[in-house]
């Protein structure tokens, strides 16, 4: 029997139309080039001029100028020691990246200074508090946060309650695994905060941050009891160091994990290399040279990995503070003279041309807008 033509194309179409919702479902609308970049001000205050191809520039403007679209800042509830993030330092920041273009992920330490597994410190303001009244405070913290940059016009893109939070936060009362129920509710109160800070305006999407990158048992276990509490969140954060945290093949298994079983969006929230040898594997080889060419192949290796997660859950990669000073240059993006490093084009495959000749661009709508992830599994 020959074939209908007919037929034959209103089956293609309607295979189309059955597919369709699965590509669109694989092509996120804003895949995160990121940097965490809290300390950039202090250094550029010091007087330090970052140069990009031996022309100076500030620092914002070298990392928008190669493709980066969003910038990760932190802000602690009473800053001390070397952290400057209080909300009017945070806020400045913020403004001055958005105004660049870039969109923004605001990390809540609820802390007054580093926030990370080992150390996960209750404010000193807090720290008598009963049970109730630290999740009122936990609640009006954000809240309140919110509200401040709302009225000045840089609400974030995207909120994380807590920094690395896989062990608890605000210890001892939110310590895991002994707290959960006091973790949920502190979460929770998080949560709610952005809401009533924001009032009418668009939800930033909510991220919860924990560190270990390449390890599906770990996240596993913690987001299984985390989901059992019903907290509404949207993307899994991760923290992935290479002397840390596992391997690549580490890191792709925990996103497969992620994307397939928990079906979430999930970015690299943080990782690092050194562009020069580190105390860190004298023990072994490093999985790339520790040179500014092996910096910049981590940095791709990363971002292929979470480019090429199922089903397009794979949200973007931020590299921590690649704008720092004192013993933490060896990791950044710059050398000891403030030059930019070959790792600031790691992302160019995927961000150049950034414009288009073809007339079919909007004029009013950026490159970023337009810009989509992998479909199928390729980049």
């Amino acid at each position: 029997m020959r074939p209908n033509p007919l037929r034959c194309l209103l089956f293609l179409l309607a295979a189309v139309l059955a597919l369709a919702p699965s590509l669109r479902a694989q092509r996120p609308a804003d895949y995160a080039f990121g940097a965490g970049l809290s300390f950039l001000k202090p250094v550029e205050d010091s007087g330090a001029k970052f140069t990009d191809a031996g022309a100076a520039k500030p620092g914002l403007q070298i990392f928008r100028d190669h493709g980066y679209d969003w910038i990760r800042l932190r802000v602690c509830v009473e800053p001390v020691g070397r952290l400057p993030n209080d909300n009017a330092y945070t806020i400045a920041l913020a403004k001055q990246a958005k105004a660049l273009g870039f969109k923004f992920l605001l990390d809540f330490h609820y802390s007054n200074s580093w926030a990370d597994p080992t150390n996960e410190p209750t404010p000193d303001a807090w720290k008598n508090l009963a049970p109730a009244a630290l999740v009122d405070a936990v609640f009006a913290y954000p809240r309140d946060t919110i509200a401040a940059f709302r009225d000045a016009g840089a609400l974030p893109d995207m909120v994380q309650i807590g920094n690395e939070i896989g062990n608890g936060f605000l210890w001892a009362a939110g310590k895991l695994p002994e707290n959960w129920d006091n973790f949920a509710a502190l979460v929770y109160a998080g949560i709610n905060g952005v809401d009533a800070g924001r009032r009418n305006n668009r939800r930033p999407k909510i991220l919860l941050h924990v560190d270990h990158g390449g390890d599906p048992f770990l996240t596993q276990k913690f987001f299984t009891k985390l989901n059992s509490y019903g907290i509404p969140y949207d993307v899994n954060g991760l923290s992935f160091y290479p002397w840390s945290h596992g391997t690549l093949l580490d890191l792709r298994a925990n996103l497969d994990y992620i994307a397939r079983d928990l079906k979430k969006d999930v970015l690299v929230a943080e990782t690092g290399y050194y562009w020069r040898p580190s105390r860190y594997f004298s023990d072994a080889p490093p999985p790339f040279p520790e040179t500014p060419d092996g910096q910049r192949q981590w940095l791709e290796a990363v971002n292929n990995a979470v480019l090429t997660t199922p089903d397009g859950h794979g949200l973007g990669v931020f590299w921590w503070e690649p704008a720092a000073s004192g013993g933490l240059v060896g990791r950044g993006y710059f050398d000891d003279n403030h030059a930019a490093l070959p790792i600031m084009d790691a992302f160019a495959a995927y961000t150049r041309p950034t414009h288009r000749t073809d007339g079919q661009q909007p004029p009013d709508v950026p490159p970023s807008a337009l810009r989509f992830g992998p479909v199928n599994g390729s980049p």
